[in-house]
Order: C-alpha cells, then sequence, then structure tokens
C-alpha cells in the first residue's frame, strides 16, 4: 500500500479509542477519531477515508445503522469492533455490509494484519485486476467489470458493494454452474479472506435483494443444498 491510509476510528470509550488510534498511527496510519455516529458522520463528509472502524454499541445511533448507512454512500471498507460473541450479532453486521469483524478484547496486531488485508484487497479488486471492457447481460441485468457497476434493464445504476460485485461477477462468468462456498471463498476474496463461515451467505442475501423479483423465492441465484450456488441464467457477453 502506498503512502498513508486513512482510517475512521469510531468508538464511544476513549480508553479504548485513544490508545488504539495512537497505536495505528505507529503502524503508519493516518487516524481520525469519531465518539459517535454524528462525528463520523461529518468526519465521513469532510475526509477521503480509506476503512471505518466501527464498534457496534455506542449511545444513540448504533454501529450497525451507521453501517448501513456507509454501504449506501459507497464502498469504503468497514471493520465492526464488538464487545458481543454471539453469531447473530456478526452475521447482522455482515448482511449489513461490514468488510470484517473483531470482538472485544482483540490483538491489535491482529487488528492491523485485517486492515492491511481488506485495504489490500480493495486495491486489487476486479476494476484494477481486470480491466475488462467486456460486459455480461443476464435476465434484464447488465453487469460492466470495466467501471465495476450493475444496472437494471431500464438502465438504473444498482448500488452495489465491491464483495458484491465481485461475487456476482464470480456467478456470471460460470452460468448454470454450482459453486461450492470454498469455490466462491477462493474467487471472490482468497483465502486470506477471514474465518467467517457464512460470509458467502450474506453476500449472497444481500445480492438477491438487489437483483431478484422475490428474493425469498429467487429464480436468478440457486442455492444447490450441500452444494453451494449456481445462476440460473444465461449470460451474454458485449
Amino acid at each position: 500500500m502506498n503512502g498513508r491510509r486513512h482510517l475512521l476510528l469510531v468508538d464511544d470509550e476513549a480508553s479504548i479509542r485513544d490508545p488504539l488510534a495512537r497505536y495505528l498511527e505507529r503502524q503508519g496510519f493516518r487516524v481520525t477519531e469519531a465518539a459517535n455516529a454524528a462525528a463520523a458522520r461529518q468526519a465521513l463528509g469532510a475526509y477521503g477515508i480509506d476503512l471505518v472502524l466501527l464498534d457496534i454499541m455506542m449511545p444513540g445511533e448504533d454501529g450497525l445503522s451507521l453501517t448501513r448507512h456507509i454501504r449506501e454512500q459507497g464502498e469504503i471498507p468497514v471493520i465492526l469492533l464488538t464487545a458481543r460473541s454471539e453469531e447473530t450479532d456478526r452475521i447482522v453486521g455482515l448482511e449489513m455490509g461490514a468488510d470484517d469483524y473483531v470482538v472485544k478484547p482483540f490483538s491489535p496486531r491482529e487488528l492491523v494484519a485485517r486492515i492491511k488485508t481488506i485495504l489490500r484487497r480493495a486495491a486489487q479488486g476486479p476494476r484494477a485486476e481486470q480491466g475488462s471492457s467486456t460486459d455480461y447481460r443476464f435476465a434484464g441485468w447488465t453487469l460492466k467489470p470495466a467501471e465495476q457497476e450493475l444496472y437494471s434493464e431500464d438502465g438504473t445504476l444498482v448500488p452495489i458493494s465491491s464483495g458484491e460485485y465481485r461475487l456476482l461477477e464470480a456467478l456470471v462468468q460460470r452460468p448454470r454452474q454450482v459453486l461450492s462456498r470454498d469455490q466462491l471463498l477462493d474467487l471472490t476474496q482468497g483465502r486470506e479472506a477471514g474465518p467467517f463461515d457464512r460470509a458467502i451467505d450474506n453476500q449472497i442475501s444481500r445480492l438477491r435483494k438487489k437483483i431478484e423479483a422475490d428474493p425469498r423465492n429467487p429464480a436468478l441465484i440457486k442455492t444447490v443444498w450441500g452444494g453451494g450456488y449456481r445462476l440460473a441464467a444465461d449470460v451474454r457477453t458485449s
């Protein structure tokens, strides 16, 4: 990674936020601190933030709500910081669009490793890797690798995160082929992606909400029980 990447650290506990910010700065990052969601929103509007470290449990607007806002605005990676260990909280965070999470108390060294992995993956996303001008058209949808964008049949741009894009690209490049979760992890994130058994499931769920007429009864992205997922549509390239 070239240059100092700018992190936004959002946590209402100064006893956690301040020493962590100092540690991250010693690791070569630029860090902006925010004690609540309102301050975080201001920082997001004022600076070019490369990644957000976000506490889930905060007074007022919580981290999950702020994650949803960040994802609606663009593709800034989000790592959730949570004191909770229940699977439900982790899954909800991922469904909101978070890229990763760490459970308090955590190792600062591990956190830095995860930050670097996500920033590296974002820098080496499909646009940088592919540079492809081939568009994929399926069931009225158009996926444009050159712009990393998804368009509906009437030409409307549909917001899509980098993780969702990589997953959909893997599917449209292999239409009607069953892809296991392990295969999809390898194709979209690599083995450095993290320990999330349900990361692919959550991204599939978010994709279905965007491209399926009825996400609860999907017609395009089919679940193959015991196998994985397949795109149940023909794909044309242009």
